[in-house]
């Protein structure tokens, strides 16, 4: 420059993509998992500001599940920046499920039951699309014809940046990132509670909504979005 030389000798890769927050803002549905934190990663990548929301079902989740959580949230500041982070209550929802749905339909239902409290949420902190961890195939809730069941009933986009990825290919994301080991902490989240025992992977979306129907949830989902919990979690050198 004008009165100094500056030599360089090593080249350091970042993670590429676009600055934080240039792309807009979008709700990652964390579920304590390996996958939802690399998607949210993936997407902080492409300029998306991220804000979090969990769902706890205590009795049947404990305190530790909430906590590990909360811990992959402060890892993932460290690429997304400061996190707000919504915590649902969700066990009287999941209970209703159990005890007004056919139990093959209790996944799906459940997953759209999550859609719908977090696209209220998402309106109330101006986020634009929903982002989930779900892989194709991964697991019954997850095939294509159950992800179509989903995505009908969002308003919102839904992004799914490990949408084509294998589990290998997920988890070495994950060990870059640093969240691998808090995710296969052994505390399970509400996602574990009333598994079917035999879900249905080729759902049609008519038998899940005559079946979601079938009980006006609608009450129960004004509850917990109104007793949700929000908290920040900021970046900490």
């Amino acid at each position: 420059r004008d009165e100094n030389a500056f030599v360089h000798a090593e080249n350091i890769k970042g993670a590429g993509g676009l600055p934080v927050g240039s792309s807009g803002k979008a709700l990652l549905l964390l579920s304590g998992g390996i996958d939802s934190p690399v998607a949210g990663y993936m997407m902080a990548k492409r300029g998306v500001h991220i804000a979090a929301i969990h769902y706890v079902s205590p009795p049947y989740t404990s305190d530790r599940a909430q906590l590990k959580v909360e811990q992959l949230c402060q890892k993932l500041t460290d690429y997304c920046g400061g996190i707000a982070f919504y915590c649902v209550p969700f066990t009287e929802l999941q209970e209703a499920i159990k005890d007004h749905c056919p139990e093959e339909f209790f996944t799906i239902i459940m997953r759209r039951l999550m859609m719908e409290i977090a696209q209220r949420i998402a309106e109330k902190d101006n986020c634009l699309a929903l982002i989930t961890g779900e892989s194709v195939g991964q697991v019954a809730s997850q095939t294509m014809a159950a992800m179509v069941c989903t995505d009908a009933a969002c308003r919102i986009p839904v992004f799914r940046p490990c949408v084509g990825m294998d589990k290998t290919e997920i988890i070495e994301i994950a060990r870059k990132i640093d969240t691998f080991e808090t995710s296969i902490l052994p505390y399970e989240d509400c996602c574990t509670v009333f598994t079917p025992r035999h879900p249905k992977v080729r759902p049609q979306l008519a038998d899940i909504e005559k079946a979601q129907n079938s009980f006006d949830f609608e009450p129960l989902i004004q509850k917990a979005v109104e007793n949700t919990e929000m908290k920040t979690f900021n970046y900490s050198e």
